[in-house]
């Protein structure tokens, strides 16, 4: 494993040969804990097609060599799902002043190399190439804090977040449903938005 990264924005049709090893990724990394999504790579192909048919989406791809290691998504609020589009409809927002950095995810062999970082870097940059935002958000699900698949070591990334200049807006909130590992059948699950006001 060299872990010579590099990084690299694409959009559009450009991300379609992607799209097989992304699904593939996001349900390998999305297993772990917070999320402990079981996992659905035709829903996840589907899901993905939304940003080839974007073309103001951004996918922030890091490679080693050839292969995919992680990834980051984004796009314009205005062209998001409902349920997370309401809330911000909800608290007098403008949907075109909000870009959304949808997840980002990173094999596990890379992570500690500063890839989230320039995730948020390329995805912030890419809005600003866009023009026209007021805000930056994305947001993460909330488990208890005694959830009993939560590990021991494990650590919230809030002070990461709080650092790149995102904060925590308990007043957005929205569910979005999965299955969990260990669930028989999808139950909706609590997301709360962090929100950066843009340069």
């Amino acid at each position: 494993m060299t872990k010579e990264i590099r990084i690299e924005r694409k959009s559009g049709v450009a991300l379609t040969q992607f799209i097989p090893e992304l699904a593939r990724l996001r349900i390998e990394v999305f297993r772990d804990f917070p999320y402990l999504y079981d996992g659905d790579y035709d829903y996840e192909k589907k899901y993905l097609q939304t940003y080839v048919d974007t073309p103001e989406s951004v996918i922030v791809l890091a490679f080693d060599r050839d292969k995919v290691v992680g990834a980051s998504t984004a796009l314009p609020m205005k062209y998001e799902t409902n349920q997370l589009k309401q809330p911000f409809l909800d608290h007098g927002y403008n949907l075109d002043d909000v870009f959304y950095c949808s997840e980002s995810v990173l094999n596990k062999d890379y992570r500690g190399l500063g890839l989230g970082v320039r995730f948020f870097e390329q995805r912030e940059a890419h809005a600003e190439d866009l023009g026209g935002f007021k805000f930056i958000t994305f947001c993460c699900v909330e488990r208890p804090l005694d959830h009993l698949r939560r590990p021991a070591n494990y650590v919230p990334l809030d002070q990461f977040w709080n650092k790149r200049g995102y904060f925590k807006h308990p007043e957005l909130k929205t569910t979005y449903t999965w299955k969990d590992l260990d669930e028989l059948q999808e139950t909706p699950k609590p997301m709360t938005f962090w929100l950066k006001h843009d340069r």
